[in-house]
């Protein structure tokens, strides 16, 4: 097996090739990406066979910014048979995966992958009893096992691997299942929070997004993204010349501030989160997130980039290595990430969390 597979927003094909073959190629893992426009997926060749195994081992698919899931193939299968597509499957998977924890039978995220998706659904009934039966699969879900990973490209046409539950995305095709809250003020709410699920481990919610905390919201109206705080019980001062919604006002929990976002300096020193989804060019925003954190005027923030229509992988870099070089410049140890979420278009977001402050005398949890 020396493919790998790396599931993507349609349209985005050509800067997920472009960051697995950049991010494998630091690591000496060698290749070539194949590329089909708005096909919703690249693979990775790799020009050692073992390198693919390595890439989805060693390399954080948490570093990855627009991949929604990977894993690693062999050969395409084609024309199987309708009377019987699960004996070829099967024999593909057996002396590959032993005793797998979970079985996903995806699709790219297509209009055309959207009738073959139906197909899959039926088919992981009998497959996953027939991969138990074979000894691929483990009797019952394990969710410290491999991921087996067998991937619709066209009917009868398919690949099949695997990729580990502890370096890919929990999701079925990478893409959280959230339902759109019927009294949020805009759809952007959805984006907050599938960027929290992403970001922030289950288990640490309690912690980090605690009841009583306060954030702030820049270019917050209609507050879609205020939304997802005060549902946390959190203190918000919204900040926008535009409207907040007056549900949202109605709360008490919301202070809003009419104001502009890039003048907007906080009057508090206890801010747990920032977050900013303002319409602007991305080098403007990184410069203002890079301001709050080297003053320590938020612990954790969650923002979108907007993206250019060309070089959008260079351009995304470049602003993370500008607000790393700012946090290094001021001795701010912070955890930085950024993903392309299934709620995002053209646009990433990012998310920083600082772990200790620049600021002389202050010291943030852990």
């Amino acid at each position: 097996m020396n493919k790998v597979v790396l599931l993507c927003r349609p349209g985005f094909e050509k800067e997920c090739a472009a960051e697995i073959t950049d991010k494998a190629g630091r690591r000496e893992r060698f290749g070539f990406a194949r590329v089909k426009e708005n096909a919703g997926y690249v693979i990775y060749e790799c020009y050692q066979a073992e390198d693919a195994e390595k890439i989805i081992s060693e390399l954080p698919f948490s570093s990855l910014i627009f991949a929604r899931q990977w894993f690693v193939v062999g050969e395409l299968l084609q024309h199987l048979p309708p009377e019987d597509r699960i004996t070829p499957i099967v024999g593909m998977l057996q002396g590959v995966v032993e005793k797998g924890g979970d079985l996903r039978v995806e699709v790219a995220d297509t209009n055309e992958s959207k009738e073959l998706m139906k197909f899959c659904r039926k088919f992981t009934v009998p497959l996953r009893a027939a991969l138990r039966d074979a000894g691929v699969l483990t009797n019952y879900e394990t969710p410290k096992r491999p991921v087996v990973h067998v991937f619709f490209i066209a009917p009868g046409c398919c690949y099949t691997g695997y990729s580990y539950a502890t370096n890919n995305s929990p999701y079925y095709m990478g893409i959280p299942r959230l339902k759109f809250p019927s009294d949020a003020p805009s759809r952007s709410t959805l984006k907050l929070e599938e960027a929290l699920h992403v970001f922030i481990p289950q288990d640490e919610w309690d912690e980090r997004l605690a009841n009583g905390m306060y954030a702030v919201d820049l270019g917050a109206c209609p507050g879609g993204w205020t939304y997802q705080l005060v549902k946390r019980n959190m203190w918000v001062y919204s900040v926008d010349n535009g409207p907040m919604a007056q549900s949202l006002m109605d709360t008490g929990q919301v202070t809003w501030l009419r104001e502009d976002g890039f003048r907007y300096r906080p009057n508090r020193n206890n801010i747990s989160w920032m977050v900013c989804d303002m319409v602007e060019k991305p080098a403007k925003v990184a410069a203002l997130m890079a301001q709050w954190l080297v003053n320590g005027w938020c612990r954790e923030t969650i923002f979108n980039l907007k993206l250019p229509m060309k070089k959008r992988y260079e351009e995304v870099s470049q602003n993370l290595a500008y607000i790393q070089a700012q946090l290094d410049e001021h001795g701010v140890n912070a955890q930085i990430q950024a993903r392309q979420l299934y709620h995002d278009r053209e646009e990433v977001t990012v998310h920083v969390r600082r772990l200790w402050a620049a600021v002389g005398g202050r010291r943030d949890e852990r």
